[in-house]
């Protein structure tokens, strides 16, 4: 009876909150369809041919260093961004593709924070429209509209690293099937024109022949009754940020990673931030780079930029901790994701097929800010627990390949005199201090390309900054995207063999493998065909572990293209080794590190230096291997 009446409740409810949801997507879809003004597809296409006539090679970075240094008092940036997260390299591209004058600095590597250790989904947050419903909430139902429309954005403008990916919710009582199924569909609604694919019912059957490894009994000994299954969008986060940087770069930003702000310039007379002192991070070499206005978008480190202006500055930024696990394919079919809607601290728990692995998580818990945050056993164990319910299949600790820790920069804006936990939100904030730091900070990985337009309006407004167009991005290809079809790796598979030294030093064929291809087009897009090129011209068509479809050639070409400098910039970001896999990311050390030496320089100082950061790095992502657990046939493991 208590499960029928609170079915009835939220039945009404949901109703109640889908006619309402109607109207805002109706009123929302006017808006958007009035905003596509003709000067701005024709702004955005000079953008893109100028890319394009660049070859889509951004430049290297000796010449962004070049371009920084010579920012002085006399001709300074308009813009200096810091912090090289999705966010502040949204910020970069923003501004650049205006017509201003742009540089940007990251003390470590692009998407190195908190924009490489995501949940993977580009989402509207359909948690955040149940509270709409049931607390009657408008502010977030126009939150989950607005990242629906950003959604979209991202889909569209990478295709080779954002795909739709169905998710799957089951139903144990009878009561959750309508319930979950009204929900989704006011989701679909709320989308619009954005909607990817219709929400719908799956019977019991169905869901097991899409889902075999899920549990027809949980363990309340309740029967799986079927389930309902919405689409979102997944992505390749560290490859889109690096993507955003990139092309940031090819529009014409300086953008520089391991170079850090170690100090912010005054204007002696009016107290006005007029630019920052800079440290590149592998020279140890300092010099200064002058600009009208400099953006805070250090994501959860904004509170020690804003320090370097106003020792006394209060904090905004309360760390979360967001943990996730990789576990074998096994766990998960491959096109099918699965949510937990309940788990003990109210969040739900995601498990999500990515790169040929099953990924799960979040946690969501109070963290000491940190460079290298690691997950706690048990914030992992939590995540098993979670998941456990709802699957077949045994859930060890034994399995976890890698599991790693994010800090979300939730943010209360300073302007806000109330200081409850109301104030902390999950939407983003835009605020400019007396001295003329913009910080732009919270949110989350959907919305950056729009926190990215509210920042640059903000630096435009302080600045006084004087821009030559409106903002392109929202219709502006990323590095890949333009040139990108979902077919190109047979071609690739056609015209390209993967040429592999062998053990004795001799050149030998190997076939361009389906698994391969399509690595490398889901990775590059469009660009797919110049790492195929490498690894058939300069022998560097192995595959780095065994297993996984990552090749030789993409250490050289992102050395050469991507601004990778270091074996953790590799492994980790450019590709997701670190992520996916701890032990084969350390099987891959040794010729990473042969490949980078011979690209960089590096002399036998700087090999075993990397070699040593690297080591230390993968400690870091508590896989198996380097945990200490106890499941009854791995006891007490150690690293």
């Amino acid at each position: 009876m208590a499960g029928l009446a609170r079915f009835r409740k939220g039945a009404i409810s949901a109703a109640l909150a889908t006619t309402a949801v109607a109207t805002v997507a109706w009123a929302g879809s006017q808006v958007s369809s009035s905003d596509a003004v003709v000067p701005r597809s024709e702004a955005a296409a000079a953008v893109v041919q100028r890319m394009e006539a660049a070859d889509w090679k951004a430049p290297h970075r000796s010449v962004q260093e070049a371009s920084l240094r010579g920012c002085t008092a006399a001709n300074p940036l308009d813009i200096l961004v810091i912090g090289g997260g999705a966010t502040g390299c949204g910020v970069a591209l923003d501004a650049v593709t205006r017509g201003l004058r742009v540089g940007l600095v990251e003390r470590d590597d692009f998407a190195a924070g908190t924009s490489s250790r995501s949940t993977k989904l580009v989402h509207g947050g359909v948690r955040y429209l149940e509270k709409a419903f049931w607390k009657l909430d408008y502010g977030q139902l126009k939150l989950v509209f607005h990242a629906l429309e950003e959604r979209a954005q991202i889909l569209q403008n990478a295709p080779h690293l954002c795909k739709p990916l169905p998710t799957m919710t089951p139903c144990y009582e009878w009561w959750e099937l309508p319930y979950y199924w009204v929900g989704l569909k006011a989701y679909d609604l709320v989308a619009g024109r954005r909607m990817l694919h219709l929400s719908r019912y799956f019977s019991k059957q169905e869901s097991m022949e899409a889902f075999p490894t899920l549990a027809l009994q949980n363990s309340h000994n309740k029967t799986l009754k079927g389930t309902v299954v919405y689409y979102d969008g997944q992505m390749n986060d560290s490859r889109l940020n690096v993507a955003i940087a990139c092309t940031a770069a090819l529009a014409g930003a300086a953008m520089m990673n391991h170079a850090e702000a170690v100090s912010l310039k005054k204007d002696p007379k009016s107290g006005k931030i007029i630019g920052a002192r800079i440290r590149n991070n592998l020279t140890n070499k300092e010099f200064d780079v002058y600009a009208n206005v400099v953006v805070n978008a250090a994501g959860p480190f904004c509170d020690e930029v804003r320090g370097l202006a106003d020792g006394k500055a209060s904090h905004i930024i309360s760390p979360s901790s967001g943990v996730h696990i990789v576990l074998p394919d096994y766990y998960s079919p491959d096109n099918m994701g699965l949510i937990v809607p309940k788990t003990k601290d109210g969040r739900v728990v995601f498990m999500l097929p990515w790169l040929g692995r099953t990924v799960a998580g979040t946690t969501d818990s109070a963290a000491t800010l940190t460079m290298s945050p690691e997950p706690h056993e048990e914030e992992i164990q939590f995540i098993l627990d979670a998941i456990s319910d709802y699957l077949t299949v045994k859930v060890r600790r034994s399995d976890v390949m890698s599991a790693w820790s994010g800090i979300r920069p939730l943010a209360t804006d300073p302007n806000v005199k109330d200081t409850d936990t109301a104030s902390i939100s999950r939407d983003h904030v835009v605020c400019v201090d007396p001295d003329g730091l913009v910080t732009v900070t919270g949110g989350k990985w959907t919305t950056y390309r729009s926190m990215a337009e509210d920042a640059v309006n903000a630096a435009i407004k302080s600045g006084s900054l004087r821009p030559g167009q409106d903002c392109l991005t929202h219709q502006l290809p990323l590095m890949g995207a333009y040139g990108w079809d979902p077919a190109s790796f047979t071609v690739l598979s056609q015209t390209y063999l993967r040429m592999k030294r062998s053990y004795g030093g001799k050149i030998v064929p190997g076939a361009m493998d389906s698994a391969a291809a399509k690595h490398l087009v889901d990775s590059y897009g469009g660009l797919a065909a110049r790492v195929a090129h490498i690894a058939q011209a300069e022998g560097l068509g192995k595959r780095l572990a065994h297993g996984y479809p990552y090749l030789e050639a993409e250490v050289a070409y992102c050395a050469r293209h991507e601004y990778c400098e270091s074996v953790v910039d590799f492994i980790s970001r450019r590709a997701r080794l670190a992520f996916l896999d701890t032990n084969a990311a350390t099987r891959a050390l040794p010729r990473v590190i042969e490949i980078l030496a011979a690209e960089h320089g590096w002399d036998r100082h700087k090999k075993k230096m990397e070699l040593e950061a690297a080591k230390a790095f993968l400690e870091t992502f508590k896989a198996a291997k380097n945990a200490q657990f106890d499941d009854g046939k791995h006891s007490k493991m150690h690293a």
